[in-house]
């Protein structure tokens, strides 16, 4: 790793780099997306939270920047600011992590490059909870490597009493956009919110580039986000509170080889995603009991090239539905069982029509038998078209020393493949070579977890802890290349071509250390210092040796680090990205994926009014090149500035 002196300067300023006030106290923080309400200390997990007075501080500007500033947390963007990013955990693929808002699924059916788009604007965001490891006993498919579990204000009855309207509006480079508003009303009864998001750029000017088999012109990577959203809490009588959110993420970027490594490739890409959720909450003493209804509706516009007939529509549907029943037993034991079902659905040009019904039934138990010690469980049967039934157990342990808290995890996890690895190109005609195939035939996933982790707390200010983590996989999928001659009579092949085919590997080992440090201290009102670092060391091997597109894509080494300075009115935030993986090249396109890349981005504040404050952002200050997939790259060095209010 070459880090040149400027690198050096700031990893000293530093110190124990971090960002804004990442992790929660232990003591005070429940954790929603663990299905019954825990305190940190009692999961038994490596979690995060990140508040929303971090979200705005942080030196990022749409959710995927701020969760590649997590610990353990692996993002790969395509291009910039949200367009599209896939997210991983513990070297898990994109498609094995699991995204909830409020505590519903938001995976989308297609792909899971489309995991990513979030429809909810940040000033939405009451905190943000990453849960490291399977959770597919709380949530079933696809938890393998962790959750993510966006929580919002209004669901939550976190607004400001009365009536209130804050906002932003702010330009960056190469013509950008920024803005935000939001407009909230909180009783004790009602509390509603509509807010509303854009980000939007000519995006950055990638020069032509010569190839053995010609120039390939020079593109801009722009990129359009738009997000609304709209949501109420109203408390009912006989203990209930009904809660609706309905909200739109709509996005239009340049796609050019987010996919593929064709000189043809000219992809241009928009996508819609439509999401509501209906909640019915009953809560009383010593037992509650909730529905969630929810509903996702998506839309994708994918041209390969404007040159030729290469338009892919592709519409999908996921209803979903989850009733939860919880009771306190007594002090030392809670009891929850719940059932699931859901519905997903695809009609496309590409992938074809087709539909698949899921369901779901499980139980999750607290047993707490002295103050200092809780043993969490839970059991799940679940039922989905692609693997009949399967069982899915999981314990987790953590024992209060008072300085040390020792915690430890074991747990098995399940996913069936998507449309995309199912379908993707089954019917397009005289399909060129290079391109990805899908495979009907495919099994579903499964994997089995264990951790073991220790955190130290030294005083009240400084806080370590390190996280051992193993998974064993069968038949995991990923793409591999594969001559025409082995794929069978699947889709209108060219004789002798060679095409990325979606296939299982049977055994796959992932293992690896997390390592984090977290400081704060207060010297004042309104003046403090918080700094968090973390290191994830992790390594994917398969007995077959098989060489597949994405498992292990994932970093080998990958370290997150930033510190947040608050000095009455004046704030900055400064925050750092160290990632080591393969090196990949792409002939082509005379790419080159380089093995390991480091970033540094830069946010200062200031308060000029009681309700208005301007802001500065800097990020990949020192200009780097880098590539995060093979292929696309990603944003220079970037400037924007913008002005919030709050009344």
């Amino acid at each position: 790793m070459k880090v040149s002196w400027h690198h050096l300067v700031f990893w000293l300023f530093c110190s124990t780099p971090v960002f804004a006030q990442l992790s929660e106290s232990i003591d005070t923080i429940l954790v929603s997306g663990t299905q019954i309400p825990l305190r940190v200390q009692e999961t038994g997990r490596s979690i995060t939270i990140i508040r929303q007075d971090a979200i705005q501080q942080m030196p990022a500007i749409s959710i995927d920047e701020i969760l590649q500033l997590v610990p353990g947390v692996e993002v790969q963007s395509r291009n910039g600011f949200g367009a599209q990013a896939d997210i991983l955990m513990r070297g898990s693929t994109f498609t094995q992590v699991l995204i909830l808002v409020d505590g519903m699924r938001l995976n989308d059916p297609l792909t899971g490059h489309f995991n990513g788009n979030i429809p909810v604007p940040n000033a939405e965001i009451e905190r943000i909870e990453v849960l490291r490891g399977p959770a597919a006993a709380m949530f079933g498919p696809d938890a393998v490597g962790g959750l993510i579990n966006i929580v919002t204000k209004t669901f939550n009855q976190k607004q400001k009493p009365g009536l209130n309207l804050s906002g932003q509006a702010g330009v960056g480079s190469n013509n950008q956009i920024l803005g935000e508003a939001t407009f909230s009303h909180a009783s004790e009864i009602f509390s509603g919110s509509i807010a509303a998001q854009i980000n939007k750029s000519d995006g950055e000017l990638v020069p032509s580039m010569a190839t053995d088999n010609g120039a390939l012109e020079a593109y801009r990577n722009y990129f359009d986000i738009k997000t609304v959203g709209a949501a109420m809490a109203l408390k009912m009588k006989n203990d209930l509170t009904l809660k609706l959110r309905s909200s739109y993420d709509y996005r239009d970027f340049n796609a050019r080889y987010f996919y593929t490594s064709s000189n043809f490739d000219k992809s241009t890409e928009k996508t819609t995603n439509s999401f509501t959720v209906l909640q019915l909450d009953k809560i009383r003493n010593n037992a509650s009991s909730n529905l969630q209804i929810g509903y996702r509706y998506n839309t994708d516009e994918f041209v390969f090239s404007p040159d030729f007939a290469s338009t892919n529509n592709h519409k999908s549907h996921h209803l979903n539905v989850v009733t939860n029943h919880l009771w306190n037993l007594s002090g030392q034991f809670v009891f929850k069982a719940g059932a699931q079902v859901d519905r997903r659905s695809i009609i496309s040009n590409d992938r074809g029509d087709h539909q698949d019904w899921h369901l779901g039934i499980y139980t999750m138990g607290l047993f707490q038998p002295v103050a200092d010690f809780s043993m969490t469980g839970g059991l799940r049967l679940d039922y989905d078209e692609n693997y009949d039934i399967e069982v899915l157990p999981q314990i987790s342990l953590s024992y209060n020393l008072g300085s040390y808290l020792v915690r430890g995890s074991v747990g098995r996890s399940i996913r069936a493949a998507d449309y995309t690895e199912r379908y993707v190109s089954n019917n397009l005609a005289n399909l060129t070579p290079g391109r990805s195939l899908g495979n009907p035939d495919l099994l579903a996933e499964s994997s089995w977890s264990e951790e073991l982790g220790v955190d130290i707390f030294i005083g009240n200010k400084l806080q370590l802890k390190t996280t051992g983590f193993f998974r064993q996989s069968k038949q995991l999928i990923d793409y591999v290349s594969t001559n025409e001659s082995e794929i069978g009579d699947i889709g209108d092949l060219q004789a002798g071509a060679d095409y990325f085919f979606a296939k299982n590997i049977t055994d796959v080992v992932t293992r690896g250390l997390e390592l984090e440090a977290i400081f704060r201290h207060n010297f004042g009102e309104k003046r403090s210092l918080t700094m968090t670092a973390g290191y994830t060391r992790q390594m994917t091997e398969n007995e077959d040796g098989v060489v597949s597109v994405y498992i292990a894509n994932h970093a080998k080494d990958l370290a997150n680090f930033s510190t947040l300075v608050s000095l009455g009115n004046i704030n900055f935030a400064l925050a750092g990205l160290y990632k080591n993986r393969n090196a990949r090249v792409a002939q082509t396109i005379n790419s080159r994926l380089e093995a390991s890349y480091m970033l540094w981005n830069l946010k200062a504040g200031y308060q000029i009014a009681s309700n208005w404050s301007v802001h500065f952002l800097i990020q990949n200050i020192f200009d780097k090149s880098y590539q995060n997939i093979l292929g696309a790259p990603m944003p220079g060095r970037w400037l924007s500035g913008k002005i919030s209010w709050n009344f």
